[in-house]
């Protein structure tokens, strides 16, 4: 136990000391216990750069009693490779993290696990494999896309009164979306005020789990405004190309990208997985361990 306690006091260090370097512009700790005061003794720089993303609302509050900055994420069972993709997308939504900015990561495999590994991260444009640009496209805030995945998140892994659901939601552009889209059904969120389609509101997200079982895709506005439910959404199929295995949603969320400047956010109805598309390709993939359904 001890050695193993040493090794990872070793990693915690290592991820210290780089991140005090002044190529290195945040530390960023995906997990829910407190870093030791000890490995920061002499590296002020490397405290005042760090954030902490956290699964448990209790660990949120005793973290940042101790000064450092949170990024809260989904209390689900994600893997670490997912907890740091939401941990980027909620800082770079929180204004922490700018392109071209470097982060020094450090994960643990398990929430209340030690830290084990160190990766790091430059924040690029969305042409470059771990690039994050597509949060800041097209009147998109980065705050409606963080809500939005986090709801799709809640929707792969909880599904609907215990059954497995998949939906597809595309934001931006939606003037060309609702141009290039038809109804297969009424409208669930016609005759309501803005602020009562605004999926930041605990009700609008319930009634989007709610309506999540029904045929065809949501339309929602730059600023979260929910437009329309239940969308046939009309493309060249001859232009999309998608990986072997996924189905009509992630077709149709390719399509629709490829031919508008919207984004298109997927819940796989068989595992669950949500995939973010832009400019007709994935750009992000998240999977959850366990589905609750």
């Amino acid at each position: 136990m001890a050695k193993t306690r040493a090794t990872h006091i070793e990693v915690i260090k290592s991820a210290v000391a780089l991140a005090s370097k002044r190529s290195f512009d945040h530390l960023l700790y995906v997990g829910d216990l407190l870093l030791p005061e000890e490995v920061f003794r002499g590296k002020a720089t490397a405290r005042k750069k760090l954030v902490q993303a956290v699964v448990s609302p209790a660990q949120r509050a005793v973290v940042e009693a101790s000064g450092v900055r949170v990024i809260p994420l989904p209390q689900y069972d994600l893997g670490r490779t997912e907890k740091l993709k939401l941990a980027l997308i909620g800082g770079i939504a929180r204004g922490l993290y700018a392109e071209g900015e470097v982060v020094v990561a450090l994960l643990s495999a398990r929430t209340v696990g030690k830290p084990d590994s160190i990766l790091v991260v430059d924040v690029g444009p969305d042409d470059e494999d771990v690039g994050f640009g597509f949060l800041r496209s097209e009147g998109v805030s980065a705050e409606i896309l963080e809500a939005l995945i986090d709801l799709a998140v809640t929707v792969g892994v909880e599904g609907w009164e215990g059954r497995p659901v998949g939906t597809l939601f595309v934001i931006g552009d939606s003037s060309r979306v609702m141009e290039q889209s038809r109804p297969l059904s009424l409208n669930p969120f016609q005759g309501y005020s803005e602020d009562e389609r605004n999926m930041l509101s605990p009700e609008v997200k319930r009634a989007l789990r709610a309506f999540a079982v029904l045929d065809g895709a949501f339309v929602l506005r730059e600023d979260g405004v929910v437009l329309a439910a239940g969308r046939y959404l009309n493309f060249e199929e001859k232009e999309v190309r998608i990986p072997l295995g996924l189905g009509s949603r992630h077709m149709a969320a390719a399509g629709i990208t490829h031919e508008t400047e919207a984004i298109a956010v997927v819940v796989s109805q068989t595992t669950g997985t949500v995939r973010v598309f832009r400019h007709g390709r994935a750009v992000l993939e998240l999977a959850s361990r366990i589905r609750r359904s």
